[in-house]
């Protein structure tokens, strides 16, 4: 019997599939891959069962060598078919396309790793997409709604005069805009959210009790059924729509995670230099600038197996 695997897992070895048989080589691509394959058992064993599938199955797709929208539409739609035939091949079950990780994949606005995009939507409402986030947008008669699959944005709402709310919806619950900048976050199993200016109102999606209003200057998390209690909004916690990561007293080990997000390959942290503290404001479109300063604030060097491949270390 195949060994049991979870969709997350699933999903993403479908993915490297289709990515890596695109018809266009890519060295930061396949060393990112090559590190996914290697940091775990499962990964392996998830990538193992889709060579089998290119083996046994004459109709999975090999190339999706389109252009533009049409290319990213035929790649989501390749991934669903190889998770497809893992799920039925593995499983014995497909599961719904409604569920989070295919909506996700289907999402009409998309940001890969190291990408951010700014959308200026119809109602005039400025909306800054972060790295690696996925959303949809349904704007009607009674509701102008963003409904965020994954990763991070900022709005900043736009006056309607059909005085339609204006909602983001995550998978915990819901964010109603009162004339307002705020920034929400999806994380793996919670959503957070923080104001700017003017105010919001959340909601879990299982709470029966009444909204949180959160004011200007608060954050807070929440999950499917809880708010958590608000706190101040760190300074800079929305610096990346200017295109900076700022950081205050910061362990090492987060700001490489962070700085991660925003450069192709890896970025790996020694456990030796990981606790060390860093504080200041960084450019997260030049990386590579910001690598070479660390060695002149902290007891750190930076060895480069190959420009997708870095390490940071002790001296």
């Amino acid at each position: 019997m195949a060994t049991p695997l979870d969709l997350k897992t699933l999903e993403a070895a479908a993915t490297w599939y289709v990515q890596l048989n695109d018809g266009a080589p890519d060295e930061a691509r396949t060393l990112a891959w090559q590190s996914w394959l290697h940091a775990s058992p499962q990964h392996a064993a998830a990538w193992a069962r889709v060579e089998a599938l290119q083996q046994q199955w004459s109709r999975m797709p090999q190339r999706a060598a389109l252009s533009g929208l049409g290319a990213a539409q035929q790649q989501r739609r390749d991934v669903l078919k190889i998770l497809g035939m893992l799920m039925a091949v593995g499983a014995g079950s497909w599961l719904a396309v409604e569920q989070v990780p295919y909506r996700s994949m289907l999402a009409s606005q998309r940001t890969g790793a190291g990408e951010r995009r700014s959308l200026q939507l119809d109602d005039g409402t400025r909306l800054e997409m972060n790295v690696d986030t996925a959303l949809d947008i349904q704007f009607d008669a009674h509701q102008r709604l963003i409904t965020l699959y994954q990763g991070e944005i900022f709005v900043q709402t736009a006056k309607d005069p059909a005085q339609r709310p204006f909602s983001v919806s995550t998978r915990d619950g819901n964010v109603r805009a009162l004339g307002t900048q705020f920034s929400v976050r999806q994380w793996g199993d919670h959503s957070q959210v923080g104001v700017l200016q003017a105010a919001v109102e959340v909601l879990p999606h299982s709470s029966h009790a009444q909204p949180l209003k959160l004011e200007a200057n608060q954050q807070v998390s929440f999950d499917h059924n809880a708010i958590g209690r608000p706190r101040p909004l760190p300074q800079g916690s929305t610096a990346w729509v200017q295109g900076m990561l700022s950081v205050d007293d910061w362990r090492l080990g987060d700001f490489i995670t962070q700085l991660n997000r925003y450069r192709p390959g890896v970025l790996r942290c020694a456990p030796e230099v990981k606790n060390l503290s860093i504080s200041g404001a960084f450019r997260i479109d030049d990386t590579d600038t910001v690598l070479q300063n660390l060695g002149k604030s902290l007891p750190v060097k930076v060895t480069y197996l190959t420009r997708y491949w870095v390490n940071v270390e002790a001296l």
